[in-house]
């Protein structure tokens, strides 16, 4: 066993050791049941004598940590709860900052076995294409051996950058191989673009509400988030100038399509009408196109960089969430200066995003199996959207509900006086997990009456169960 001692401390050696062994069992590192080296031979590892670890093992045995089993030796005992550290292990003043710094908010408790989730942001795991990535991983492997495990471009696999242009191409966006960045996921793509373009304190507009991620990204980078009000349709544009001429944003970032967590899609004049303010008041815009392809019914509308004839708009994607959100493979189209300082932030980031992923990723895209995939996934979908929906107008007339044209969520709000807050623990005590409103928001309160579900991950018949449940505690919620 190896025990780091600092002999110049003032502590003395038996606590250095003793305060190790109590780290080591906290972290769950020595197991209850493991058995401890004898004390001559650790005293003769570390260079101490008998006495100090024998007086350390003492203190362990007081503190109910250990025990000595006659003739055997000493044991760990079942851990206990973690204690608090210890005056001479306080965090160095830089790790005490950052906690200080750090906005936690209360815990939640997880919801417990048996709960139906539909508080998720993905689809459902049963319809990962396991063996069509299993095949294409495997031919990859079979034509390109080891060199599929070093490092590629920082801008992304040459192959797998043409077939997004051709994908975007083929959706009505214009788009060249070299102007995509190819990111571990969508959410590194908005990491990048907005660490470039704004520095801490600088405002960045947003939808209220919006894709809590983004919240969490924008706050953790020390920015302003300033909320936008929305309706049924998206962000309401005509509210947006008085916001760009009171707050200068460095940053517009925006979720067009079947919004998360409101399902809206923004319609083709207030596209226009956001791109149009945006370059009047000099500010670049984030496009978030997350689940796009995920269309159940009415026209596909064009991303707002499809309008975009002055490199205003940095338009995001993923591949992640329709086929598996692990493979992290997202992509950033950005034309102009913008792309090379994206493509060299990425490289500072983590160098490359893996190269057997893209090229896999690259085939299965380009065989023709992401289409169906698609295709099948759409279908399932729409059911079980229609099976919530259809639930929740059923069992819940008082809750206004949106039935979304694509996405993965359906966003509801609560009648008068009831809180998504207060709604959330008596729904996990009946059965059901969904996320709460105010996490969605800038202004966390502006969110107490929403709450966000997600019907992707679920067969009809689980998803009327959770409906049932929900109503349950709802009425319980509302006293009744």
């Amino acid at each position: 066993m190896r025990v780091p001692l600092d002999r110049q401390r003032t502590t003395p050696l038996y606590r250095q050791i003793e305060a190790h062994l109590r780290r080591t069992i906290a972290s769950g590192a020595l197991p209850a049941g493991s058995r401890l080296p004898a004390s001559r031979a650790l005293a003769r590892d570390l260079g101490v004598s008998r006495l100090t670890v024998e007086t350390a093992w003492a203190e362990l045995v007081a503190a109910g940590l250990v025990a000595g089993r006659p003739g055997s030796g000493t044991y760990v005992l079942a851990p206990p709860r973690p204690s608090a550290r210890t005056p001479d292990e306080r965090w160095p003043a830089w790790q005490e900052d950052l906690a200080a710094r750090r906005e936690v908010g209360p815990d939640e408790p997880p919801p417990g076995r048996g709960c139906i989730s539909l508080a998720s942001g993905q689809g459902d795991p049963a319809l990962y294409p396991l063996d069509g990535l299993r095949k294409v991983i495997r031919a990859v492997f079979g034509r390109d051996g080891s060199s599929a495990l070093e490092y590629g471009p920082a801008a992304g696999d040459p192959a797998l950058r043409r077939t997004i242009a051709e994908v975007l191409s083929s959706q009505g966006l214009p788009a060249r191989a070299e102007d995509v960045l190819v990111t571990s996921g969508a959410q590194q793509a908005l990491a990048l673009a907005s660490s470039l373009l704004a520095r801490p304190g600088d405002p960045v507009l947003v939808e209220s509400p919006t894709y809590s991620g983004a919240l969490e990204l924008f706050r953790a980078l020390g920015l302003q988030v300033v909320g936008v009000p929305t309706d049924e349709l998206g962000m309401r544009t005509d509210l947006l100038e008085p916001l760009l001429l009171r707050h200068h944003p460095r940053l517009i970032y925006s979720v067009p399509t079947f919004q998360n967590p409101t399902g809206a899609c923004l319609p083709a004049l207030r596209r226009r009408e956001l791109l149009s303010l945006a370059e009047r008041h000099n500010v670049p815009l984030l496009e978030d196109d997350y689940v796009g392809d995920l269309r159940y019914e009415g026209r596909a509308q064009a991303p707002l960089k499809a309008y975009d004839r002055g490199g205003r708009v940095l338009y995001a994607g993923t591949f992640s969430k329709m086929l598996a959100p692990g493979l992290r493979l997202g992509f950033l189209l950005a034309d102009g200066p913008v792309h090379a300082a994206l493509v060299e932030a990425k490289r500072l980031h983590d160098m490359a995003t893996s190269n057997l992923i893209q090229r896999a990723v690259k085939a299965y895209v380009t065989i023709g199996r992401y289409e169906a995939h698609l295709r099948r996934t759409v279908r399932l979908y729409r059911r079980r959207r229609d099976a919530l929906v259809a639930a929740l107008r059923r069992q819940l007339p008082e809750l206004r509900v949106e039935s979304p044209h694509g996405g993965l969520f359906v966003w509801v709000r609560l009648p008068d006086g009831l809180s998504a807050r207060r709604l959330l623990p008596l729904a996990r005590a009946v059965g059901v997990d969904f996320a709460p409103g105010p996490r969605f928001f800038p202004e966390p309160r502006e969110g107490d009456p929403y709450l966000r579900l997600c019907f992707a991950a679920h067969e009809p018949e689980v998803l009327i169960e959770a409906v049932r449940r929900l109503a349950r505690g709802v009425r319980r919620a509302a006293g009744g």
